[in-house]
């Protein structure tokens, strides 16, 4: 077998494998002895089948398998020996001349390689990166213990509608016709559930101003809720589709109005948070408990920014690369060709980005021995798990239930890119931190998430 691989612009690759008759004689003849062990033909005992009958049956098949696969083995060989830095897959090359199987070796094979382009990133303390150190003050404090109060929060009755609290209306729907009477056959609906907080319409939101239990208030729900057929096709109990046939008035007779009280901030609340073994005795100890963790939470925040900032800065730094755009688009054809080449020609653009992107974190994560592992993963889900069980919440959650929960997610296939991604990001800002040096910004989190946003 001869190899030979091109690459006079060093980005596009061709690679040249020419398959001798040694190269897969042997191998074929296994295989089509092993064909003949098994071979069930009527007429010939099993393993008595003549070799000459199995060669014509399954001869050529076998042949083209035994070079397909002699042929990935050794172009990836190649690649892994002579460190190649290949993207994609190989193609078949536009200069293939067609390989007949049936005549004599030699047979001829070539590849197109796209090859990532070469540059060297190197970051010391004389690179400068800005990183965001959020204040947790207590306008933030304040925000995270009235979250914490509203969550554990409650409806008690009352008698007369608020329009500045959340206050919770029930009550019994009936379409009207054109003279404001019952419209016979019309909808009817009991025990209606209404906050005429979130009606969009203010002459609509206001008619319920200082209603009562009791009272009759009439109103058009596709006036209150505009464009919003599905808000008015929950509340009359319809299909969204049936809702341009009612688009008159309905009376709404109120029946009960619930009035939305936030937990008081005493031992209860921070039991129900930090469970029931908590050391929080008072306000203040409460507050530096959500302060300690609202700490703890934005420093992830704050990495999240700094490889953003990272990123920008290295690809300023690199400057643009050359890439083997005609062959990374017959790549990114072949692999989405439900999508075709309307597709490739928008997105291709962006994949060049990430592809730099990524190419400049693989230099970076190299040069400072970082390494991802099962751990680093498995931990990506839990950070997953904690952020979602925080967002409604639940900041106590027990570590046997935290990881069932990570393992949950780690069974899903398409979840392992994006931890892994995450895993290597979290280890680079680690990493890269102690490296540049920081250009450090104290900033609050209203201001934080500007900048994120930008």
């Amino acid at each position: 077998m001869k190899i030979s691989f091109e690459n006079p612009d060093k980005v596009n690759g061709l690679m040249t494998i020419t398959v001798e008759e040694s190269d897969y004689k042997n191998e074929v003849e296994k295989t089509l002895k092993d064909y003949r062990k098994r071979a069930n033909i009527p007429g010939f005992r099993q393993g008595q089948v003549p070799m000459g009958m199995i060669k014509r049956q399954y001869g050529s098949q076998v042949k083209m398998d035994v070079i397909n696969k002699i042929l990935g083995e050794n172009l990836q060989k190649y690649i892994t020996d002579n460190k190649i830095q290949m993207l994609g897959q190989p193609m078949s090359s536009e200069a293939q001349k067609p390989v007949e199987l049936e005549q004599p070796a030699p047979y001829e094979f070539k590849f197109d390689i796209a090859v990532a382009p070469e540059f060297k990133l190197e970051l010391s303390g004389k690179n400068k990166i800005d990183f965001y150190e959020i204040e947790v003050d207590d306008k933030l404090i304040d925000q995270q213990v009235e979250m914490f109060q509203s969550r554990a929060g409650h409806y008690d009755k009352a008698e007369t509608f608020d329009p500045e609290q959340r206050d919770l209306l029930k009550g019994d729907l009936r379409e009207l016709d054109e003279n404001g009477n019952t419209l016979e056959g019309g909808i009817t609906v009991e025990g209606a559930s209404l906050m005429p907080q979130y009606i969009k319409v203010e002459d609509q939101k206001k008619l319920f101003d200082g209603a009562k239990v009791g009272d009759i208030i009439t109103f058009n729900p596709t006036a209150a809720y505009p464009d919003n057929d599905i808000e008015v096709s929950s509340l009359l109990k319809i299909k969204k589709e049936e809702v341009a046939e009612h688009k008159g008035n309905f009376s709404y007779q109120i029946t009960e109005i619930s009035r939305f009280v936030k937990a008081e901030n005493n031992a209860e609340l921070w039991k129900s948070v930090y469970g029931e073994d908590t050391e929080i005795k008072d306000e203040a100890a409460f507050r530096k408990a959500i302060a300690d963790g609202l700490k703890e939470q934005l420093k992830g925040d704050s990495d999240y920014k700094f490889v953003q900032d990272l990123r920008a800065y290295c690809e300023k730094k690199v400057g643009d690369l050359t890439f083997p755009d005609a062959l990374l688009k017959r790549i990114m054809l072949a692999n989405n060709q439900d999508k075709g080449e309307e597709f490739v020609e928008k997105n291709y653009e962006q994949s060049i980005k990430e592809l730099t992107w990524h190419l400049i974190k693989e230099q970076l994560a190299q040069a400072n021995n970082i390494k991802v592992d099962d751990n680093d993963v498995r931990e990506s889900a839990r950070q997953m798990a904690r952020a979602q069980f925080a967002q409604y919440g639940m900041t106590n959650v027990p570590e046997d239930y935290l990881n069932g929960y990570a393992d949950e997610m780690l069974k899903k296939r398409e979840n392992i890119d994006s931890f892994v991604e995450a895993a290597l990001d979290r280890k680079l800002a680690a990493a890269i931190k102690k490296v540049v040096k920081l250009n450090t910004k104290t900033v609050t989190l209203d201001e934080f998430n500007k900048l994120v946003s930008e």
